[in-house]
This record gives C-alpha cells, structure tokens and sequence, in this order.
C-alpha cells in the first residue's frame, strides 16, 4: 500500500521551477531514498509533502489524506530538514521534556531511554548551544521518532556524524522499518542509500530521472 503520493506536482520560484510535473509514490514499512545534488529539488520535494510549501499544481496525499485541502500540514510525521532547531539554552534532555509536556506524550524515563537510543547521555547537562554538530544531529533524530510517528521524513540525517554516528543511526533507521515506519531518505551518502534503502529514485532539476 502506498502511504505517500506526489501526483504531478509543480513548485515554482518566480521563473524558477523547483519540481517538474512530479509524480512519484512511496510504499508503506520501507526506506526510501531520494538522491540528488545540491539544488536538485529533493528538500523543496520535502518541504511540500510536509506541508511546509504548497505547490502550484498537483496533490500530495499522505496517509489518503490530501495536504493543503483535508490536513493543512502532514500529520504524524517525524521531520529533519535543515537544522533541527532546539532552545540553546537548555540541554537535550530539557529541550525534549518540553516539547514532551506541550504534545502530553513522554514520561522522563522514556525520554531517558530515547537519548541513550540515539546515543546521547540523558544525564549530561551541557546547554545545546555547547553540542558538536553531530550531537545536535543526533538530538535532531530523538526529535523526530519521540512520538513514534508511522513516517519519518529526513533530509541528510547523517550530516555531521562521525563513523560510529553513522552506524548507530542506520541500525536504528533499520530497526524503525522493521516496526512498519515509512521513511524517506535523502542523502548525499551512496553508502547509506545502498544500505538502508529499499527503493531509490534520483531527482534532478525538478525531475524524476
């Protein structure tokens, strides 16, 4: 069954055409990866199945929901695109108790656990502001899975990991499909598209190629 579907979407900047006619559909319970170079259109493709952009022409249903017209913006959905924004602050373990307090979701035992899933220390107390790339990345992705949403959609989820990160990361995105998770994956990495990926589909200059 697919759980998302671009049916001929077009996203204009001025002159500028962001995607092409896109039609495209991804199945329910597996990764699938979009690969690309920088401008090639696969966060703008992001940012419209999440509701973040509307495009000009075209429908994107997710869950047989239409975004834009049935849901204003995608519903039950875990998201990395960009830079996970977080209150600097505060460390992770805050940050997450209150988003947690504001959806009603987590208790501090299972936001505990999340961190140490992730790789983070649920007891270190060090403001975000003071995190390495690769630990605001990892924080970025407890973000995203902490209401065990059914789609996870992650632009470079890897950027700024080390090796170890990266490994970590991908066994957990593995173990994610393995309970029925949707996800869709862009990166630059080959290595992780061929690995994770159950379908792969390049995007270039707004199109599917």
């Amino acid at each position: 069954m697919d759980y998302v579907e671009v049916k001929n979407v077009t996203k204009r900047f001025q002159k500028f055409v962001a995607l092409d006619k896109v039609s495209i559909s991804f199945e329910q319970g597996k990764i699938h990866g979009i690969i690309g170079r920088n401008g090639s259109g696969k966060t703008v493709l992001f940012k419209c199945i999440c509701g973040f952009m509307h495009p000009e022409e075209g429908e994107i249903l997710v869950g047989g929901r239409r975004i834009g017209k049935d849901a204003d913006m995608v519903e039950g959905a875990g998201i990395i695109i960009e830079a996970p924004g977080f209150l600097p602050g505060y460390s992770g373990f805050r940050n997450l108790m209150f988003l947690a307090r504001l959806s009603g979701g987590m208790t501090k035992d299972e936001i505990r656990r999340l961190l140490k899933l992730v790789g983070l220390n649920p007891a270190d107390r060090k403001p975000v502001s003071k995190y390495s790339m690769g630990m605001r990345q990892r924080l970025g992705i407890a973000q995203a899975i902490m209401e065990n949403p059914p789609l996870l959609i992650l632009d470079e989820p890897m950027n700024g990991l080390d090796n170890q990160g990266v490994e970590d990361i991908r066994e957990l995105l593995l173990k994610l499909k393995e309970e029925g998770k949707t996800i869709l994956l862009a990166s630059h990495n080959r290595e992780d598209i061929s690995v994770l990926c159950d379908t792969v589909v390049e995007i270039d200059r707004g199109k599917i190629t």
